[in-house]
């Protein structure tokens, strides 16, 4: 089976700039406090009226595309990877392909959370190796801000989150040496409701109540600790896997990407993986957890920073929500 590669990558994130210090002004938090719990400087929050889920996305496909050299209708299929569709239904894949001006490709969804996006690439990787496919966009773009408690009683989660997108274009790759080598996809459904969002939920006779909004169930829930716990556990795991798959060890990863959770578990990883802070990206500090769009928007700039170079070993990493941890291993 052939390999599929990265041809293109793209990122887009609102104007609107909000800093910790504007956050203290609505809840009772500090910039100090955020800064060394989460290492969370700034985030970019949505316009409405100028910025939905799917038109973010689409800002970032244009410019993956551009890198790719391809026109959206050389695109063959569309995997969209957000918690944060626009509605309820349809998904947000479909209206992405509206605002491209494409018809009739196929759509698809993709609702992983924090390990989303290498969740999609690993769907869109499956249907060009099968042959099914030669050009597949995977977006992952999300708008949290306009879904946060912002009250004292949420902030322990609101000052966590960002908005933003980020997208690849995915074609088949001239050699089997290159392109993604493999992925890797895991799940523990048993701890679920530690990272949650309850309501409005599809098991209750009320989807919404004023109950739900009195109690903040409406709103995303944290075991911080739990989170953490499991974080720094399957991180690892899921990059040495893939190392072990393709026969390297980690002083062959010329840089690794992981999901921008909190700057605390990225450095962890760094040292327990003895990678210098070189080979490791963090954008955390100017976007926060945008959790589907973290990967492809910390890929996206790590390429314009000129830290990913061709023959470069790529890594990309994730866990999150549900709880779910992926990671892709890349020879760009």
């Amino acid at each position: 089976m052939r390999n599929s590669k990265i041809a293109g990558v793209g990122h887009y994130v609102p104007e609107r700039i909000v800093t910790n210090k504007d956050l203290e002004k609505i809840m009772d938090t500090t910039d100090e406090w955020i800064r060394e719990r989460t290492g969370i400087v700034e985030r970019r929050y949505f316009q409405e009226g100028t910025d939905t889920t799917a038109n973010m996305g689409a800002h970032a496909a244009r410019r993956a595309l551009d890198m790719a050299n391809l026109q959206a209708e050389d695109l063959d299929l569309i995997v969209f990877a957000t918690l944060s569709p626009d509605y309820v239904f349809p998904g947000s894949g479909v209206l992405l392909q509206r605002e491209l001006g494409i018809k009739e490709i196929p759509a698809l969804d993709v609702r992983n959370q924090c390990s989303g996006f290498i969740y999609a690439l690993s769907v869109a990787d499956q249907f060009i190796k099968t042959g099914m496919y030669n050009n597949v966009l995977v977006v992952g773009s999300e708008i949290h801000s306009s879904g946060l408690d912002f009250s004292t009683r949420g902030r322990g989660v609101s000052v966590i989150f960002g908005d933003g997108a980020g997208a690849v274009v995915l074609t088949p790759s001239e050699s089997n040496e290159k392109g993604i080598l493999s992925t890797h996809l895991h799940a523990d459904g048993e701890y679920a409701e530690e990272l949650a969002t309850i309501d409005p939920g599809s098991n209750k006779t009320e989807r919404l109540t004023h109950q739900m909004i009195d109690e903040g169930t409406i709103f995303p829930y944290m075991n911080g600790n739990m989170v953490f716990k499991h974080a720094v556990t399957r991180f690892p795991e899921v990059i040495e896997e893939a190392l072990d798959k393709n026969g390297y060890k980690p002083t062959d990863i010329d840089i690794l990407v992981p999901h921008q959770a909190n700057l605390r578990i990225t450095s962890y990883i760094q040292q327990k993986m003895g990678l210098p802070a070189e080979k490791v990206m963090s954008n955390i500090h100017k976007y926060g957890n945008t959790t589907a769009a973290s990967v492809p928007i910390a890929l996206s700039e790590a390429l314009e920073e000129g830290r990913i170079k061709e023959g470069d070993l790529v890594c990309l990493a994730a866990f999150g929500s549900g709880f779910t941890w992926a990671s892709a291993l890349i020879r760009w």
